[in-house]
């Protein structure tokens, strides 16, 4: 179900009524919200509905089992570490066999072609699941948690609503549950929520995703990243940077969407990007980029990588370990790989560059300003160029388009002044401060019921009017 449409509003409709009308009895309360958000599942997944709900069982029986077998001072023991290793093959075996066992075979057979072995493709075609990397992460973090003694595990009731909850289920945020915990517990008060913020966040993202994004995707990027041999430099180069602006719009348009809703059923998600393209470096952009994979990733792969520990080369190899693997989190393909390679590969340079350059050049060099602009332009730059094997089909596309960028001959016709002006319209928008989001919510709270409808309703008339007829999927919800 997507968050854009027509059912999306009713069945939220639905669940905010019921759910401030059941928050008073606990209990039940958690019972029916989990079953709107399994329903909200099987809406478009029907199938895998029992695969969620067997993730929920199997993590939270790890996680008791995990608790019972810690020592004094919730202390680990071989036990517990046996637990958590066998919960965490569970969850990856099952994640494995859905995302990458055709990618798997097929790497397998692809090596052995290669020394002189046919022996055949027998993959067999598995579907995959709707969120199943994010609902497998959520379950992952909860009983490493445990076993680390950072947290008592969760009722069942409390365990099976935080796994499938509908705002962060299929796409992130990725929320732990130390930060929903509380939050479950807690009677809030329908007359405090923050609707002004909450509208706000869901008015920015709906129209980032259904103007946004809708917008560069059909004007220049599918055409170039679908042919891209038939267009000339200029089409490639602004169709990558097209592509920068679309995932940005279309993901941080659904965490935004996600995120207001669930403030107006009185629980707060953490923030997941921060204007990313603002960015001076690397690590700057990772911090502000998909902020809940970023920390999932240093808390539960690169710091038990070893993290910093260990030296300069070791923390380099943590580094690009991590990054190759995030990589391949977001998909079965090799593309994905060199994505999360050249993150890794740049990371590990600037922080080798920057430590050299310190030693070496004390003094700045360039004036503050023109270093700030050399820095912003070398970062995004180097996300761009990630970004085309990221959205290309194959490496070879991916290659074509670098370099058709380089020294294409083909025409170029795609690009025109509106598509140019939203793509530094939505650059630019990264410079806004914070404050000027609550001065809008600050308005929108102080007019009267009545001109808060109409702005709502004029709102959502310019989207739609603005928007394309239909809808495309969310890009994040293939991972």
């Amino acid at each position: 179900m997507l968050f854009p449409t027509v059912p999306f509003a009713v069945f939220f409709l639905i669940a905010f009524a019921v759910s401030w009308l059941l928050r008073p009895t606990y209990r039940v309360w958690l019972w029916v919200m989990t079953g709107l958000s399994l329903w909200f599942y099987a809406y478009s997944e029907a199938r895998f509905v029992l695969l969620l709900a067997a993730t929920i069982v199997i993590s939270w029986a790890f996680g008791e089992a995990i608790w019972r077998s810690l020592g004094p001072d919730r202390a680990r023991t071989p036990l517990s570490i046996n637990l958590v290793r066998a919960a965490v093959a569970v969850h990856l075996a099952i994640l494995g066999w859905f995302k990458y066992y055709g990618f798997f075979v097929d790497s397998v057979v692809d090596a052995l072609d290669t020394i002189g072995l046919d022996v055949g493709r027998h993959a067999v075609a598995i579907a995959l699941p709707v969120g199943i990397s994010f609902f497998t992460f959520h379950a992952l973090s909860y009983v490493i948690d445990i076993g680390r003694g950072e947290l008592e595990p969760l009722r069942f009731d409390e365990h099976a609503l935080y796994l499938s909850f509908f705002p962060h289920l299929v796409a992130g945020p990725i929320v732990r549950a130390s930060e929903i915990k509380p939050q479950l517990r807690l009677r809030p008060d329908p007359r405090h929520v923050p609707y002004g913020e909450a509208f706000r966040l869901i008015a920015f993202g709906l129209f980032k995703k259904v103007v946004v994004s809708s917008y560069v995707a059909t004007e220049i990027v599918d055409p170039v990243f679908g042919a891209p041999a038939a267009h000339g430099p200029l089409d490639l180069l602004v169709g990558v940077y097209a592509y920068a602006i679309q995932i940005y719009a279309d993901f941080s348009g659904y965490t935004d969407i996600a995120i207001g809703c669930a403030l107006l059923l009185g629980i707060r998600f953490p923030q997941n990007f921060d204007a990313p393209y603002r960015a001076l470096s690397l690590q700057d952009f990772w911090r502000r980029w998909h902020m809940t994979l970023s920390r999932w990733l240093r808390d539960y792969l690169y710091i038990p990588l070893g993290g910093s520990r260990g030296g300069e080369r070791a923390t380099y190899r943590n580094l690009f370990l991590t990054m190759l693997i995030g990589g391949l989190w977001h998909g079965a393909a090799i593309t994905f790989v060199v994505w999360g390679a050249i993150h890794g590969g740049f990371l590990v340079g600037e922080r080798y560059v920057k430590g050299w350059w310190r030693e070496r050049v004390p003094e700045p060099v360039l004036p503050a300003p023109a270093t700030t602009l050399l820095q912003w332009f070398l970062t995004f730059h180097v996300v761009c160029l990630a970004w085309i094997f990221f959205r290309a089909t194959s490496l070879g596309d991916a290659f074509e388009i670098i370099g058709g960028i380089l020294g294409g001959t083909a025409p170029s016709d795609l690009v025109t002044p509106l598509l140019v002006v939203t793509i530094v319209a939505m650059l630019a928008s990264q410079l806004v401060p914070p404050i000027v989001g609550r001065r809008v919510e600050d308005r929108f709270v102080a007019l009267g019921m009545g001109a808060q409808v109409v702005v709502i309703a004029a709102v959502l008339t310019l989207i739609d009017v603005l928007g394309p007829d239909g809808v495309a999927p969310f890009i994040y919800f293939a991972f």
